[in-house]
């Protein structure tokens, strides 16, 4: 399946740009970067040497996806990266 803004939650984060553009803490607002790791409550943003741990359920993110911008609610991404990406069973991403 291919990545488009549709299937963004059903597919791997790790690589993709993103940015916080709603948060319930006020100064995780604005932090951007690459995603270099998922769990998971959290993103691990890393941009430069600075390395954010962001939790999913209470922020909002604006991925990247060849030059469109993509909002994604956290709380759709809280899930085990494998069970929300998975293509078969009875997954409630599908």
């Amino acid at each position: 399946m291919p990545l488009t803004p549709e299937t963004l939650t059903r597919h791997e984060l790790v690589g993709l740009d993103v940015e916080v553009v709603a948060a319930s803490n006020p100064d995780a607002i604005g932090i951007s970067g690459s995603v270099v790791m998922e769990t998971t409550q959290l993103l691990t943003v890393e941009r430069d040497t600075r390395v954010w741990h962001v939790p999913k359920d209470s922020a909002t993110f604006a991925f990247d996806l060849d030059g469109q911008t993509v909002r994604v609610e956290g709380e759709r991404l809280v899930d085990r990266p494998a069970r929300r990406t998975a293509n078969a069973g009875d997954s409630k991403w599908r």
